[in-house]
Parts: structure tokens; sequence; C-alpha cells
């Protein structure tokens, strides 16, 4: 059962990077550091859009609209930080 534990916080884990790779391209896109018209850079920038918007939208659908500025991945990541809070809090069930 502890492997199962150890799955659950990698896979926590490869989606908080997810999140952090998702909010920094979008920085550097707005920035114009980074340009879509790239291929490479078009394509990394549509896979993330298409993992994490289906989750975004639902969390948008809470937040009250704040005039450009999205709560949504901020909102996420709290969610997944306090997953992880709690079950390394409940580690003991895994055993």
């Amino acid at each position: 059962m502890i492997s199962l534990f150890q799955i659950l916080l990698m896979i926590i884990g490869i989606v908080k990077f997810i999140v952090i790779a998702h909010v920094i391209m979008s920085w550097l896109i707005n920035f114009q550091i980074l340009n879509l018209r790239q291929p490479l850079v078009a394509s990394i920038w549509d896979g993330l859009n298409r993992l994490l918007e289906p989750i975004y939208s639902k969390l948008r659908s809470f937040l009250p609209p704040m005039g450009g500025l999205d709560l949504a991945p901020l909102l996420f990541f709290v969610a997944l930080i306090a997953v992880e809070i709690i079950l390394r809090n409940n580690v003991a069930m895994f055993y």
C-alpha cells in the first residue's frame, strides 16, 4: 500500500510541474519572449491548454470576474498542495 501512496505523490508532483510550466509559459508568451508562430512553442502551448483548460474552466465558473486576472491556476495549485498535505498527514492509512 505504501507504493500507492508514493504513486499518488508522484502524480501530484507531475501535475504541479505542469501547472507551473503552464503559468510560466503564459507569462513568456504575454511578454512576447516566446512566439506562438514557432511550431514547437505552439504545440507545447496547445498540449498544456488541452490538459489544464477543462479544470480551469470549472474553477472559473466559481470565481468572480477579476478584470483580466486569472486566479484559476493559483486555486488549482493550492488545491493540489492541500491534497498532498492531506495525503502526507494520513500516511498511516497506507500501511
